[in-house]
């Protein structure tokens, strides 16, 4: 390595998460509105550049930590992009993580020093992003769907307990298709992902719904 070349100067990095939840049954993610330039007003998807005094999952944190006020996000390594102008500035890469988690048990952040704002957004109401995110979001968007097979990632968009009703509209809404409903219970229990508490929620002029929980077991699911 020739330390002087000055190829190898002007060169940066960007940690950037996208982070998704189901909202009563709809599949949203997490934008940010930034306060600063460049992009300055456009919504992002949640990231920052890296310190170099930070490994990559430090600063993903960091900037989570600082744009919303989330904190101990479980979040999945998905892909780097390189293209030279992806930043109007200088060089920078992007190191991007896939996230899910349950929006009901956390308090968002609305608004930083350097964001004017944060929200959840439905995924056919994504406005114009700043940098390459509207390229980003969409490929998360099918890593996720590949990924959400895995009970691991599931169990982050639910509380302790949940009915089926819940769980089915999740993956529905997640994959964007329709799913044979007997066949989803009937592949969840068979494979051990849930299983019955014994407990019931009550609804107002509804039946009670069973609820249900994660077994712990680390079983891929195969495609519905």
């Amino acid at each position: 390595m020739e330390i002087n070349n000055p190829l190898y100067k002007n060169q940066g990095m960007h940690v950037i998460t996208a982070l998704f939840t189901v909202e009563e049954g709809k599949f949203k993610v997490l934008l940010v509105k930034r306060n600063n330039q460049p992009y300055k007003d456009m919504w992002m998807l949640v990231g920052g550049a890296c310190y170099n005094n930070e490994t990559i999952e430090e600063a993903m944190a960091r900037e989570m930590y600082e744009k919303t006020g989330l904190k101990n996000i479980n979040t999945t390594f998905f892909k780097v992009y390189s293209n030279p102008n992806r930043s109007p500035l200088m060089r920078m890469f992007a190191v991007v993580f896939v996230g899910v988690i349950d929006c009901k048990k956390v308090n968002l952040l609305r608004k930083t020093t350097k964001t004017k704002d944060a929200d959840w957004f439905l995924l056919d109401r994504i406005p114009p992003l700043g940098y390459d995110h509207n390229k980003i979001l969409l490929d998360a968007i099918e890593f996720l769907k590949e990924k959400i097979f895995d009970s691991q990632i599931t169990i982050s968009l639910f509380s302790k307990t949940f009915t089926l009703p819940e769980i089915y509209k999740a993956y529905q809404s997640i994959l964007n298709k329709d799913i044979d409903r007997r066949n989803f219970r009937k592949t969840l229990l068979q494979n051990h992902i849930i299983e019955p508490t014994g407990q019931t929620e009550s609804a107002i002029g509804k039946k009670p719904a069973k609820l249900y929980r994660f077994c712990g077991s680390k079983k891929t699911l195969k495609p519905f």
